[in-house]
Parts: C-alpha cells; sequence; structure tokens
C-alpha cells in the first residue's frame, strides 16, 4: 500500500492508503474516543462517539468507516464535536441504570472511562428503570442486558472472530436487544463459550461468572503468561487476587491469538483452586497414603534412587519430562537425570507424537521445528491440512483458518478420513483409507511433475537427487493412488494443481501424520512435496508441525531427549 498524506488537527500525519481516518489517528497517537471499534473486528459507526469533521463534509462523520485519501483535512477535538460526543453519552446513560458501584468491571469498563472523561454525573434525560432479567445459564458466561450499550462488538466477534455466528441482534427501534441463537438462554444454545463476546464488551453486559462477586477488575493483580492447553501458545492476562485467580482474558498483542482465546484457554483454570488438588506429599504406610512434609518426602526419594542406583547401576533408572513444563523447568529436569542418576535415559511425550516429525524435518531443512511460525498462515494463498482436526485441538487456530477462508480468501485442502469442522471450509476435502498418507502425497508430487508445475529454479539450486526422487514418484499415479487410497483420481490432480499455482501455500500437519510406524516416511514426503513446489524459506509457506502440548519443542531443544 501507498503512503498518504493527512492534516489532522494541523498537524501534518502519515498513513496507509485504504486505512480508515481513526486507524491513522490511532497510529500517530491522536485520542478520538470511541466504543463500538474493536481492532481485528469489522467497523459499523454504531455508536457514533468517533466522529470527526472532515473538510467539505457537511455534518460530523464517523472516522471508523471513512476511508482516508492523500491531501484530507480532519479535526478531531472541535468544540462542536466534543458537545456531540457528550449528548451521545447521556443518551446512552440513559437507557439503563448504570450503577459503577455494584459492577465487576468498575475500572475496565469503556463506558465508564468516557463518562469520567466528559464529567457525566448525571444525564439530562430520564433513565429507563425497567430491569431485564440477568441470564446466568451459562457455566462460564453472565449477561446482564441491563448494562448492553447496542454496540454491537459481541455479534461481530461471534461472527468474525470465533466464526460461531450464534449472537444477532433482534426486535427493532427501542425494544433491540442482543439474542443468542433464537431468543435463547445462553447456556441452552449452540454457544461454545469461547468468551470473545467478553473479550471485546466495553461494559459489564457479558463477564466471566467466575469473577462474580469477587472484587472490582482494579482490585486485581494483573499477570501475563501463556496458555497451557495446547501448543498454539495463546497470551494470557490472569487476574489475581488473594493468590487466587479469578478470571482470564486474552492479551490483545498476543502474537498468536490477538486477544481470541478457547474455552479451556479462558475458563478452563479452576482445577488451580481445585479442592481435590495435592497440596502436600503423600508417603504410604502400611498401605495408607499419609501427609507428610516435603524434606521427609524428598529424602525419601532421593535414599531410594540412591540405592537403586548403588545397587544396579545408573541404567536402572530413568526419566519422562513433561511438554507442559518452562524450558528452565525441563533444562533442570534432564541435568538432573544426567549428572545425579548418571544416564541418558530421559524423553518425553513427544517419542510417542512428534519424534517422526523431528527426524524428518532434521533430514530435510536441518532442523526438527517447524519452519514458520503459526500465525504466518495469514500471508498464505493456500494451506493443506493434513493429519489434524484443529478444531478439536487448536481452536484459536482453527478459529482463525475459518476467518481467512471467509474474509480473506484462503483456501483450504483438508486431507482427513472423517468429516470434522474444518472440512465445511475447506475447497478441496481429501478422504484416504487410513494408513495411506505418502500414496497419495507421492501421487499429488506424481501430478506436479508430470504437468511440469515444479519449481525448476528451487529444485535445482537447493535440492538434491531430484532424478532418483523422480523414479519412485513416476509409479504413483492418479490411477494408482485411487486405488490405494480411495480418493477420487480427479481430487488427487485437482489438490496437486491447486496447491502448486498457489503463491504461497503452507503444510499444516499434526499426530494423524506422525503416530504410524512409517509417520517419519510421511512427514518426509511432506517435506519433498513443499521443496518440490519451492514453498519453503518464506512468509506463508513452509512445512508446520503443529503440537498438542504448549511446550513440547522447548523440552527438546533443553535437552530432554536420549540422544542428546
Amino acid at each position: 500500500m501507498s503512503e498518504i498524506t493527512l492534516t489532522i488537527d494541523d498537524k501534518e500525519v502519515k498513513g496507509k492508503e485504504g486505512d480508515t481516518v481513526l486507524e491513522i489517528c490511532q497510529a500517530n497517537g491522536i485520542d478520538v474516543p470511541t466504543l463500538c471499534h474493536h481492532e481485528g473486528l469489522s467497523d459499523v459507526g454504531a455508536c457514533r462517539m468517533c466522529v470527526v469533521e472532515i473538510e467539505r463534509e457537511r455534518r460530523p462523520i464517523p472516522s471508523c468507516t471513512y476511508p482516508a485519501r492523500d491531501g484530507l483535512v480532519v479535526k478531531t477535538n472541535t468544540e462542536q464535536l466534543e458537545k456531540y460526543r457528550r449528548l451521545l453519552l447521556e443518551l446512552m446513560v440513559s437507557e439503563h441504570n448504570h450503577d459503577c458501584s455494584v459492577c465487576e468491571s468498575d475500572g475496565r469498563c469503556e463506558l465508564q472511562n468516557l463518562i469520567n472523561r466528559y464529567g457525566i454525573d448525571k444525564p439530562r434525560f430520564p433513565i429507563t428503570e425497567s430491569i431485564e432479567p440477568i441470564d446466568d445459564s451459562s457455566g462460564t458466561i453472565l449477561r446482564d442486558p441491563n448494562k448492553c450499550i447496542l454496540c454491537g462488538r459481541c455479534v461481530r466477534a461471534c461472527a468474525e472472530i470465533s466464526m460461531h455466528r450464534i449472537l444477532d441482534f433482534a426486535n427493532r427501534g427501542d425494544k433491540t436487544v442482543v439474542a443468542a441463537d433464537m431468543n435463547e438462554l445462553l447456556g441452552q444454545c449452540g454457544c461454545m463459550f469461547c468468551g470473545a463476546c467478553v473479550q471485546v464488551c466495553p461494559t459489564g453486559a457479558l463477564s466471566p461468572k467466575s469473577a462474580r462477586f469477587q472484587g472490582k477488575d482494579k482490585e486485581f493483580t494483573k499477570v501475563r503468561t501463556t496458555c497451557s492447553g495446547c501448543g498454539n501458545g495463546c497470551q494470557i492476562e490472569l487476574s489475581i487476587k488473594d493468590n487466587r485467580i479469578t478470571k482470564v482474558y486474552g492479551v490483545e498483542d498476543g502474537p498468536e491469538n490477538k486477544g481470541h482465546l478457547c474455552v479451556k484457554g479462558r475458563f478452563g483454570f479452576d482445577y488451580v483452586h481445585h479442592p481435590d488438588r495435592l497440596t502436600t506429599p503423600l508417603i504410604k504406610h502400611n498401605g495408607k497414603l499419609e501427609e507428610a512434609s516435603w524434606d521427609e518426602a524428598l529424602d525419601l526419594v532421593a535414599s531410594r534412587f540412591k540405592e537403586l542406583k548403588d545397587k544396579y547401576g545408573s541404567n536402572a533408572l530413568a526419566g519422562i519430562a513433561s511438554a507442559k513444563c518452562t524450558n528452565e523447568e525441563s533444562y533442570l529436569f534432564q541435568k538432573f537425570i544426567r549428572t545425579c542418576f548418571g544416564t541418558n535415559s530421559v524423553d518425553f511425550c513427544t517419542r510417542l507424537c512428534h519424534t517422526t516429525s523431528a527426524v524428518a524435518l532434521t533430514r530435510a531443512f536441518g532442523s526438527g521445528a517447524m519452519t514458520n511460525s503459526i500465525r504466518d498462515c495469514e500471508k498464505s494463498d493456500v494451506v493443506l491440512i493434513a493429519g489434524f482436526n484443529p478444531t478439536e485441538t487448536s481452536p484459536v487456530l482453527a478459529d482463525h483458518l475459518k476467518h481467512l477462508v471467509k474474509f480473506n480468501g484462503l483456501k483450504l485442502i483438508v486431507v482427513d478420513p472423517r468429516a470434522t469442522d474444518i472440512t465445511e471450509y475447506s475447497e478441496l476435502w481429501l478422504r484416504p483409507r487410513i494408513g495411506t498418507d505418502a500414496a497419495w502425497i507421492n501421487g499429488m508430487m506424481n501430478v506436479i511433475i508430470n504437468e511440469d508445475l515444479y519449481d525448476r529454479g528451487f529444485v535445482e539450486n537447493r535440492t538434491e537427487n531430484f532424478d532418483e526422487f523422480r523414479k519412485p514418484i513416476s509409479k504413483y499415479t492418479p490411477e494408482k493412488v485411487e486405488e490405494i487410497t480411495g480418493i477420487p483420481k480427479e481430487k488427487i490432480i485437482a489438490a496437486a494443481r491447486l496447491y502448486t499455482q498457489a503463491d504461497r501455500a503452507s503444510i499444516m500437519f499434526s499426530m494423524g501424520i506422525t503416530q504410524h510406524i512409517y509417520g517419519t516416511d510421511n512427514v518426509a514426503a511432506l517435506c519433498n512435496l513443499a521443496m518440490l513446489t519451492g514453498n519453503v524459506g518464506r512468509e506463508g509457506v513452509g512445512v508446520n508441525t503443529i503440537s498438542k502440548q504448549n511446550n513440547g519443542q522447548g523440552a527438546g531443544d533443553m535437552g530432554c531427549l536420549v540422544n542428546i
């Protein structure tokens, strides 16, 4: 996009062609109030708080929907605009009895912040005193329509971020409300409880149920960390009071999730304080577990390990690390096994799920890690998903892929014997017989070579043994592959052309590809497919293994492997 120059409040500022006036104001640190705008959502100009005066326009214009252009002259803080915004706020406040003193969102509420900014103690208009029933049918989300300002953020978040389309406006005029499904209770409709609506709500109309009566937002200590639910790497903000986690929000600038979370990441933290969780060591005496001190337990374990080592030798001992631990913990664990036990017998769960990936990727690219970041799919034209059900194992990634299909024109090739949620968004869905993955991958490469669709420059300059590679691939004709896999030959050909003709094509795979006795061969074939088409070494391409655990890569990098 080309650069444009605007004059805003008598200052010359730069922006990008295609941005709105509001986006350029925010990028240049110019404060324009808004309630319905939220980064990552479409703009509808519903609240009208962001109105500005634009030269040669007869009336104030919502800056969130007005496309900027070169030479535009804008005023954002005139006396007339401030009067207009104050009037709008007074009208909003009059709609309901907004009592901040009993609201958990006190301190986080954007409406409250604007009311304080404009010094509104009491609106000029009579306040609507009718009280709507609170919807507490959900186990995770509390819905209070009395605090709703109809900004529409939750509706757009449900449709554009989580892609569920559960929330929408119902009725008309002053009877307009935000409703779930066919005006049902939230706990009785098709809601997935990802909390995207809670994340974007500017008031207390939608809030985590766990935070009810636990105190106001400003009373909590905020701690940023990484969600441990899966391998997506979502950044979360914990609200902590009295040493207890009360609620979780997604970090808006989190590189992988941009504030979005799944139900597990946002609401699945209650196990931390569950009464059944062990808080003290237990030692078995006469067949019964009894509480013990940490010193007693550690002394017992150390002495028993020493006895075994002295009697049977170091190789009688081993350690199993966890892919959910931090890098520091994993490093210390493998160091303990190697130095205190005196053995290299240390491993973790990747031995089952992704060792095949590490071996094949290392052979092909020199590293056992995914070649690109998860969020890099934003730059892809086509994503090939194989042996991976993102809706179940990486919900935030699944929602993002669906968003890219719907709004960015991304095309998906999904290879899965089952009809999963993500297949509904696919351009092509291939259903191979279980255990025939190498055949359909080789079949795609057969089509690519025979139709001369491969990247000759990449193959000649950055690969080896191409002539030897062609010999076995030549046997996997579409007809032969159909016979082996059950995938119609027409779909094999279509998938090969779609993947090859994309400027940037990415591969995402997981344990449906790797957890086989020939898993290494499957991943190696995917690496060959990427190299054959030159889809390595750029943004939006690559061969990307999606891990189930949050720090499998870190555990391996820190040495929790036998062969390190």
